[in-house]
């Protein structure tokens, strides 16, 4: 285990890198269910991250020392629980204003937060958040970017792709953890001032395959629809010919 700390989020982040572990998500909250004094901020950073997990329960798959994975903990008191999606949302344009800034392409977001480089899938987030009672106690946000990786299994070869593939060159990984880590603190800070509408739009701006007629599955029955937004409560919501409604993460998937 490796330990330091640098400027940018919060005022002396630490930064705490595991050669291996399964998740750093679940670290994390391991070590907040034993009461660890962690600072707001605290980064939990894998080498390898050997079952690193998705939405819906997926495996993220991440070859050793290749890739940026690695959680964050936020204590977002000063949000009500009912905005959780605001969150999502803000951590989400942190990280694709980043990678376009790394990148100099368009990034997309696949909702709810895969990020999307044209049609290849190259990095995801997911929120895990921890309430008590109607107080929102912390946030662990989950974050991985394919960087020097260039090779994936078939399954999903065709459809994902990398900052080394794009830029046709390796990353430094500590100094691209640095910049996504500052431009993630932005992100938040910017978040209390509580323009939510200007952050969902911007979102919404973001979403891949928006005002575009695309099949999704609904129940298990292959639909086609226009993909129209998100609500504030982060439900996706599909036109149907004329018809509108929300789904939420587990009713509704893209067909790819």
């Amino acid at each position: 285990m490796q330990s330091n700390t640098f400027s940018g989020l919060f005022e002396g982040q630490n930064v705490i890198t595991l050669q291996r572990v399964p998740s750093t998500n679940e670290y994390l909250k391991e070590e907040l269910s034993k009461s660890t004094p962690l600072t707001e901020g605290t980064v939990i950073m894998a080498v390898d991250q050997y079952a690193g997990r998705g939405q819906k329960g997926t495996l993220w798959q991440s070859e050793p020392g290749k890739n940026l994975t690695f959680s964050m903990l936020l204590t977002p008191a000063f949000l009500d629980p009912k905005h959780q999606f605001m969150l999502t949302a803000a951590i989400t344009l942190a990280v694709v204003h980043w990678l376009e800034s790394v990148l100099g392409v368009v990034v997309k977001v696949k909702w709810p937060n895969d990020i999307y480089i044209g049609d290849k899938k190259i990095g995801g987030i997911l929120i895990e958040n921890i309430l008590k009672g109607n107080q929102w106690k912390s946030a662990i946000v989950g974050i991985g970017i394919n960087v020097n990786q260039t090779l994936f299994p078939d399954a999903i070869r065709e459809h994902t792709t990398s900052v080394k593939q794009i830029l046709h060159r390796d990353c430094q990984i500590p100094e691209l953890l640095t910049d996504l880590c500052k431009q993630i603190g932005q992100a938040y800070f910017s978040l209390k001032a509580g323009r939510f509408e200007t952050l969902l739009a911007s979102y919404e701006q973001r979403l891949y395959r928006l005002g575009e007629l695309h099949p999704f599955l609904v129940d298990g029955v292959k639909v086609a629809g226009v993909l129209d937004g998100v609500a504030e409560t982060g439900r996706l919501r599909i036109d149907f010919n004329g018809h509108l409604v929300d789904f939420d993460i587990k009713e509704i998937a893209f067909v790819i």
